[in-house]
């Protein structure tokens, strides 16, 4: 692997974490519900593996310190929004300190379904302050890529209707009010996390990908930079949450 300038943290560093012992890469795969994203991170890491990487790959509500609790609360519709916040930053705080740093240090490749900022995007859809949650998150790693599946939300409604059948009450931001029909709320709150998501690009780096496409195609786009990325192809890091720009 071509040496690059060690992974750094968006604010202050976690205590006893030497980012220069972080040989591995760490690679976010981002974009709204029903954009595809399971099925590129499973093709991606068997491509990885076949080429001699070890990997591992983790996402949201998977931690074993509140990913039940998340999965609990889901069921039952309780969540207000800053406790679905808070949840999910305290998840990727501990699958970040034990799961996704020991794996950078262990030299594994680390992909990630979402990221810290679909945790900012979801607050924002519910009216959170920006400014608040973007410093909250600051205790992230900066990753070395960010690819962003990007569609409108007519090709994740034929997603939804085509591979299950049927809309997410959370998905759908139903806790939200937007409307009592599911299918007008998914579309609502959906495009509410495409703008959200859409405001981060720039400031944060995003790789955009288009995800309309089929899932070949987006593939083999990812395919062919992470190749480059392997090559020693420089990236330059996004800026600190909560500094720098203006929200948008």
């Amino acid at each position: 692997m071509t040496p690059r300038t060690p992974l750094r943290f968006y604010g202050d560093p976690l205590p006893d974490v030497d980012t220069g012992e972080l040989q591995g890469k760490l690679i976010v795969i981002e974009g709204p519900d029903a954009v595809g994203r399971t099925t590129q991170i499973d093709r991606l890491r068997t491509w990885l593996e076949a080429s001699g990487h070890a990997v591992l790959d983790t996402g949201m509500a998977r931690s074993a310190l509140a990913g039940k609790g998340i999965q609990q609360a889901k069921e039952g519709n309780t969540f207000g929004p800053l406790t679905m916040t808070l949840f999910y930053t305290t998840d990727f705080a501990d699958r970040l300190e034990n799961e996704i740093i020991p794996a950078l240090r262990a030299g594994f490749v680390v992909l990630t379904d979402r990221y810290i900022y679909s945790i900012i995007a979801r607050a924002i859809a519910r009216g959170e302050n920006r400014a608040w949650i973007e410093n909250v998150a600051s205790f992230a790693l900066v990753p070395h890529v960010v690819y962003y599946l990007r569609a409108e939300v007519p090709d994740l409604v034929s997603r939804v209707v085509v591979g299950r059948g049927q809309f997410d009450y959370w998905e759908s931001g139903m806790d939200l009010g937007l409307s009592s029909d599911m299918y007008d709320s998914f579309v609502k709150y959906q495009d509410k996390l495409i703008r959200a998501l859409d405001s981060m690009s720039d400031r944060y780096g995003f790789v955009t990908i288009d995800a309309s496409r089929p899932p070949d195609s987006i593939f083999a786009d990812l395919q062919r930079s992470i190749a480059h990325l392997f090559g020693g192809v420089s990236r330059t890091a996004a800026p600190r949450p909560g500094r720098g720009t203006q929200s948008k």
